[in-house]
Formats: C-alpha cells, sequence, structure tokens
C-alpha cells in the first residue's frame, strides 16, 4: 500500500508512519515545520522515521501541488493541522481556518481526482463537543465546541461528511481523545508534567487541576487509524477514538509521582478560556465497525512517556 501522511514531522503523523514503515508500506509525508513548537523536535522526528521507502516533501499543504502528491496513493491519513486551545483566540484565528479548515479542503478536492484511493482519514478532536451533555459522549450527540479550534476541527469534519455525502468519497473521520506518549508535542500537559518532574520544577496546572480528561495511547490512535483504513465502514463515518478513562489532572500528576519516584511540585494558575471542564468518549460504535479498542492502560502508557522525556527530551 501506498499512504499519504499529513502532519508527518508531529506527534502522532511521526508515530503513524513509524508504523506503516514497519509494516511495509511506502509512505509519503508532508509536513509544513511550522514554528507553533521547535521546528527542532520535527526535524527529530524525521529523522528517527528515516526511511528508503518514506518521502518527505517540506510544503504547506494550501500551497503544494496535492495531485503528485496523491499520485498512487492509496489511503490519505490526514493528521497535519494548527493545533492547540488557548492560541485560537484573537489574531491568529486565521492561522486555524488556514491550517485546519483551508487545507483540509483542498485536499478532499484533490482526492477526488485520486481513484486509485480507496480511504481518506482525518484526525479530528474531542474539542467538538466542547462541554458535552452526558459522558461517555457518543458520536451522534450534539457538538458544541468551547474554542476557536474546536470550531475549526469541527468545520473539517463536517467538510468530509459533506465530500462523502455528494461525491461519494471514502472519508472516515476518528474524534481524538487527549492523545499522549512519547513525542508528544512540547506545549502538551503530559510532556510539560514529564519534564517538570523530571527538572525538578513545579508542575503549571490551570485550574483546580479537577479537570477530568479521557487519554488516549499514541500507539492505540495509531491502530484505530489502520483499522478504519480497510474496515467495511460507510463514507462519511465519524468515530471517537478514546482511551476508556476518565482521570484528573490531578490524579495524573499523583500517579506520575509515583512512577518517577519523587514528589511533583505544583504551581496553580487561573482556568483557560476555551478548556472543557470535562472529557469521556464511548468507543462502542468504533468497536462494533471495526474491532478496534484501545489496549495501553494509562499507567503503562505515561510510565513510557517518562522514561521518553527523561531520557530522549531535553
Amino acid at each position: 500500500m501506498r499512504a499519504l501522511v499529513t502532519g508527518v514531522a508531529g506527534f502522532v503523523g511521526s508515530t503513524l508512519a513509524r508504523r506503516l514503515l514497519a509494516d511495509g508500506h511506502d509512505v509519503v509525508g508532508v509536513d509544513a515545520l511550522t514554528d507553533y513548537y521547535d521546528p527542532r523536535l520535527k526535524r527529530e522526528n524525521l529523522r528517527d522515521i528515516d526511511h528508503p521507502r518514506l518521502r518527505v516533501v517540506e510544503a504547506d499543504l494550501n500551497a503544494v501541488d496535492l495531485a503528485a502528491l496523491l499520485a498512487d496513493v492509496e489511503v490519505v491519513y490526514h493528521q497535519a493541522g494548527q493545533p492547540g486551545v488557548r492560541k485560537s483566540w484573537g489574531a491568529d484565528f486565521d492561522d486555524y481556518l488556514h491550517g485546519n479548515v483551508g487545507a483540509t479542503q483542498k485536499l478532499l478536492e484533490a482526492a477526488l481526482r485520486a481513484p486509485q484511493l480507496a480511504r481518506f482519514v482525518y484526525a479530528s478532536s474531542s474539542s467538538v463537543y466542547g462541554n458535552a451533555l452526558r459522558y461517555p459522549t457518543e458520536e451522534t450527540d450534539r457538538p458544541q465546541p468551547l474554542s476557536p479550534y474546536g470550531v475549526t476541527k469541527l468545520a473539517a469534519e463536517h467538510l468530509c461528511v459533506l465530500y462523502a455525502q455528494n461525491y461519494g468519497l471514502p472519508t472516515v473521520s476518528l474524534r481524538y481523545f487527549t492523545v499522549y506518549g512519547p513525542r508528544q508535542r512540547p506545549d502538551m500537559a503530559f510532556t510539560r508534567f514529564c519534564t517538570s518532574v523530571r527538572d525538578g520544577d513545579e508542575i503549571p496546572v490551570f485550574g483546580t487541576g479537577q479537570q477530568v480528561r479521557d487519554f488516549t495511547y499514541v500507539d492505540d490512535v495509531v491502530a484505530a487509524n489502520l483499522r478504519v483504513a480497510t474496515a467495511d465502514v460507510p463514507a462519511g463515518a465519524v468515530f471517537n477514538v478514546a482511551g476508556g478513562t476518565s482521570t484528573t489532572v490531578n490524579e495524573v500528576i499523583e500517579l506520575l509521582g509515583e512512577i518517577s519516584g519523587r514528589t511533583p511540585a505544583v504551581r496553580r494558575g487561573d482556568p483557560v478560556p476555551g478548556d472543557v471542564e470535562r472529557t469521556g468518549g464511548s468507543t462502542a460504535a468504533i468497536e462494533a465497525a471495526t474491532g478496534w479498542a484501545p489496549t495501553v492502560p494509562l499507567r503503562e502508557g505515561l510510565a513510557e512517556q517518562y522514561r521518553w522525556a527523561a531520557s530522549v527530551l531535553t
């Protein structure tokens, strides 16, 4: 199989590309290598997955020759996007429209002219739910994002559904719930927690720390992408990809102390606009349709991330 992975230098994209290459597939990767966080970390991810069957294109999806990228591609894994809830307010919103909505629409248009394409997998987000009406949240529950970031992820997801309904494009959207693990972005909570504990610094926590999250290990997210790429699911399907945990931030910090053998110190700050109080996704739909289910417990996954942060990340 020949796959296109957008955002290939990022956290999920690089992990997915590594798995595809290990399974014997050819991979075309594209990444704009933006400076939302240090591009050197992204280039390090690319060095880690360097392989004869990997071709990397450094480009913006809004400007690159998409027809050339999609030549002979059978599966698109669209992981690229402008991340971050906190930065999506104000003047930076244009970056989110450009990176999340505009890029997805252009890629969908190009995919229509790729007759060999068998599946288009879009990385959506649990941010589309906002403060959901019930937990565990199901895909049929009404989305009500609390941040501009969540609005753009939902808009791109709707585009995937529209292209499926109107043109038969075989899209599947996966709503990720708080992905963690080695190579996680430096601005994300678990990486900040791990490096703070490693260095003996205070862990920055926004709000009380009683926020509940459904944490999903990155290898489980990769497995979900691979499963929906070949499963017999209808075009336009939308699935939650969640880890099956309901854990507070404070409980995560306590667990990290047990894993590291250190006593974490915490510095609390004000809550951030757009951060939800709770997430928790039902995975019944994707389990019934594909057989996928999360397999990595939080303690095991967090231990892997801490080992990575302690030995690799500087």
